[in-house]
């Protein structure tokens, strides 16, 4: 039996166990391949923890271990073809609540085939690389046995092991993986992408009387400055004479480091009249330089195009790349472009100042808020703020979640009484505190029960946060529970699809920022009706 099986049974029910709890309800729904393949890194764990726990069972009781008789094997198998069954059984239907809740089709049958096919490899594979490296563990201790002792070659050739698998990971493998999406990226960033085209309006970044080339903004750069509404199509749907919008945009070639790209954003924007106007927004951009498109230009269409947006690029890496490596550089990024806007904007005259406003979305609120030390900050600084998908490790965010008013969910806090700090889930639906006024600057958080990007952190892993403790959010299931090791996990792997669903779920906040912007700019007779018009108007593809 340990020819043909040879694993430890403790390790054993440990993958069983971990798998089939990999099927409970999480945030978002999954595709049968990538449940498959979350099982079986569930799996690959638990055999771990069982072989772990078994080790120190058997030290602290003095035992040596035996290996599994059949018996033991032929219970082992009956129960885990129960668990198995089980699991798949209730996952469907678990999978098929989520999809209801979010108004999806249901997954094809055949396709649940690919699960265990997917778990089992999965599994195998990195139980595998588990088991060379205790092969590679044991080499080492009866090589440093006869020098050291038992004791002391245990403890340095687990040292030595744990070295070279994190020097493996981080020095080469993390390296290498870098250095070629660097190449790959840098490369992306150069690409026009097909019907983008130069812009001829003046009053846009990289036309010919711009101060920033047309070549130097990026791939994502040239895509913001080619989009948006024009003053006719502005007229068209407000029938009031609109202005032609400003947008600025600075890229990675645009300068040298984050405080040319900013110095030189803030000259086009001179140039281009952008303090001239009534209202003017700094959007912190997402890695490559993505800015959301729905934002800017819903913010342009309530306007009435006498607007200016401005952001600047601080990474050729796309959004689920920077959230892992470029953090930094958010920041950096958002609070040197405030900083040079605001500089600018605050020598200017009382009276002349336009309207002062901000925006970010995912990694792009994480830099946008590293401009301000505070809601007064804000406050005294901007006319208002839009802040959209925020990470759980945005500080400003963080706080005003953590001191919330007394009484209120994790999922919808009210921050003092919703004086300047408000949070929505949609902005459809009224704004608590709806009984109290909402005066002066208006800084708004949108974000969703089920946006993994929101709810993740570390502390998952042993402790239970309080949107699991509370009535969990509309666009949950209410079967969500909190499982240590397991919600962390879950969590985790549910950020790989955060924008797999539809509009108004996990990290999909298409739509969403018509409302926003229309409360934040106190937008006068606003209706659902041209609420309604506008998203029409500034979804992809859309048109009057």
């Amino acid at each position: 039996m340990r020819r043909l099986v040879p694993y430890t049974l403790p390790g054993a029910y440990g993958a069983v166990l971990l798998g089939c709890l990999a099927f409970t309800p999480s945030l978002l729904p999954r595709p049968a391949v990538f449940q498959g393949l979350v099982a079986g890194v569930s799996s690959a764990l638990g055999y771990g923890v069982g072989v772990l726990a078994a080790y120190v069972w058997r030290e602290l009781v003095d035992r040596d271990a035996h290996p599994a008789q059949r018996r033991s094997w032929m219970v082992f198998a009956g129960v885990a073809t129960v668990a198995l069954a089980t699991s798949l059984v209730l996952g469907r239907m678990w999978q098929n609540e989520i999809r209801a809740l979010m108004g999806m089709e249901r997954e094809p049958w055949p396709w649940l085939l690919t699960i265990p096919l997917a778990w089992g490899l999965v599994t195998l594979l990195l139980i595998q690389a588990g088991t060379g490296l205790r092969w590679l563990y044991r080499k080492l201790v009866r090589l440093l046995d006869r020098a050291l002792g038992e004791r002391a070659a245990k403890v340095l050739g687990l040292l030595v092991v744990a070295w070279l698998l994190i020097g493996a990971i981080d020095g080469v493998l993390f390296d290498r993986l870098r250095s070629t999406a660097d190449e790959v990226f840098s490369y992306r960033n150069t690409i026009t992408p097909d019907g983008v085209e130069q812009p001829t309006e003046p009053e846009r970044s990289g036309s010919a009387d711009s101060l920033v080339a047309w070549d130097s903004l990026g791939r994502e750069g040239r895509v913001f400055v080619a989009s948006g509404p024009r003053a006719e199509e502005i007229t068209a749907f407000t029938g009031r004479p609109a202005r032609e919008p400003v947008r600025v945009f600075a890229g990675l070639e645009s300068g040298e480091d984050f405080s040319e790209r900013a110095a030189l954003a803030v000259e086009d924007l001179v140039r281009a009249g952008g303090f001239a106007r009534s209202r003017l927004l700094v959007v912190t951009t997402t890695g490559s330089g993505w800015v959301e498109e729905t934002s800017a230009s819903s913010f342009e269409y309530l306007a009435d195009g006498d607007s200016a947006v401005v952001g600047m690029q601080y990474s050729s890496f796309p959004s689920w790349i920077s959230y892992l490596v470029d953090q930094e550089q958010a920041q950096n990024s958002g609070r040197e472009l405030f900083d040079a806007v605001f500089a600018h904007w605050s020598a200017m005259p009382v009276d002349a100042r336009p309207e002062l406003y901000v925006f970010g979305e995912s990694l792009g609120s994480f830099g946008g808020e590293a401009a301000f030390s505070g809601a007064y900050d804000v406050a005294n600084r901007t006319d208002g703020a839009l802040f959209v998908g925020p990470p759980s490790f945005n500080p400003l965010w963080s706080r005003f979640v953590r001191d919330r008013d007394s009484g209120t969910p994790e999922v919808l806090p009210v921050y003092q009484d919703g004086r300047t700090v408000r949070f929505a889930r949609r902005t459809s639906e009224p704004i608590a505190p709806a009984d109290e006024p909402w005066d002066g600057t208006r800084v708004l958080y949108l974000q969703h029960a089920s946006d993994p990007i929101v709810w993740w952190n570390t502390q998952l892993l042993m402790t239970r946060p309080d949107w699991l403790r509370e009535e969990r959010g509309p666009d949950v299931l209410p079967s969500v529970r909190w499982i240590p090791l397991v919600t962390f996990w879950q969590v985790t792997a549910d950020m790989a699809l955060g924008t797999e669903v539809p509009p108004g779920y996990g990290h999909n906040y298409a739509g969403e920022h018509v409302d926003a912007w229309a409360t934040i700019l106190r937008t006068p007779q606003w209706s659902p009706e041209k609420s309604q018009q506008l998203r029409a108007l500034v979804a992809p593809g859309g048109d009057a």
